[in-house]
């Protein structure tokens, strides 16, 4: 736990990082929604993928305020992928799309060549770049929306926890 702590303090390259857009548009100044349309998180639910390099650092702290985020698992992003990713059409995700459309043989391994950092969302011709979530089971937790996670809270950078949060959204 301290590794990943100190990483994201020092700025470092985290591998893949997953962002949920949490809370909604009301009240929210003019240059924190625009990063929020930068990530692709223009409405609550919404997911995104991005590797963590030192470019988006400032968005995310940027954007704290409405957002949690944190390094996705492997397990994770397969099921994402297959359960939430789509096409367009709003078509499924689907092996045979993959294969027929990029230099990937499958789901999983475009999840793997994703976690290496060998390829981008935009390398499978017509897959959306934002992942459209259910509202978490069980919900975000007790503080609510607008608490920051190190106090119990949803908002800001959580690490492998966010793991959770995907598996109970998807």
């Amino acid at each position: 736990m301290q590794q990943h702590k100190k990483a994201h303090e020092e700025g470092e390259s985290a591998g893949l990082i997953a962002m949920v857009r949490v809370r909604g548009r009301t009240h929210i100044r003019g240059g924190i929604a625009d990063t929020l349309r930068m990530l692709n998180l223009t409405r609550v639910n919404h997911c995104s993928l991005v590797h963590g390099k030192e470019r988006f650092k400032g968005m995310l702290s940027t954007a704290k305020d409405y957002i949690t985020w944190g390094e996705v698992s492997e397990k994770a992003l397969v099921s994402l992928l297959k359960e939430r990713a789509r096409i367009t059409g709003d078509e499924p995700l689907t092996d045979a799309y993959v294969k027929a459309h990029s230099s990937f043989d499958g789901v999983k391994s475009f999840a793997d060549a994703l976690m290496k950092g060998d390829a981008k969302i935009s390398d499978v011709k017509g897959l959306k770049k934002v992942f459209r979530l259910n509202p978490p089971r069980k919900g975000y937790g007790r503080k609510g929306i607008k608490v920051p996670y190190s106090n119990h809270g949803v908002l800001g950078y959580r690490g492998v926890k966010i793991n959770d949060l995907i598996e109970r959204m998807v």
